[in-house]
């Protein structure tokens, strides 16, 4: 019984001390902009909440027209990361549109979606 009580008290720890990812925001507009113009580049900041280092496993995007870019490097808790995201509407039909970026972590909440979003012109 002692036996199994220990062992519960580890787990319990062991599940505190997690990693999480916590986004300023999870969605990014572009607005209105031509194609000529076509490529369109933000930032997405995080945090890590938990209480153990963040790992990025991977971020991958919806289409080959967004491209994320990411630090592979662990973050410490308390400590601030970055996704970049590039769009490129050269070559693709104008209009509106809206593409996912999942990313993919050690952290608690182990899939967090982003998106990009806007409205391109001829």
């Amino acid at each position: 019984m002692m036996t199994l009580l220990v062992f519960s008290m580890m787990a319990t720890a062991q599940a505190q001390e997690q990693a999480e990812i916590k986004f300023d925001k999870v969605t990014h507009n572009f607005g209105t902009f031509s194609e000529k113009d076509g490529l369109q580049k933000t930032t997405f900041t995080f945090t890590n909440v938990g209480q153990a280092p963040l790992v990025i496993n991977q971020v991958v995007a919806s289409c080959g027209c967004t491209i994320p870019t990411y630090d592979k490097k662990p973050i410490a808790p308390g400590q601030k990361g970055t996704i970049q995201v590039s769009y490129n509407g050269k070559g693709k039909f104008p209009g509106t549109f809206k593409k996912s970026i999942t990313v993919r972590s050690n952290a608690k909440t182990e899939m967090t979606r982003l998106y990009v979003e806007g409205d391109m012109t001829e």
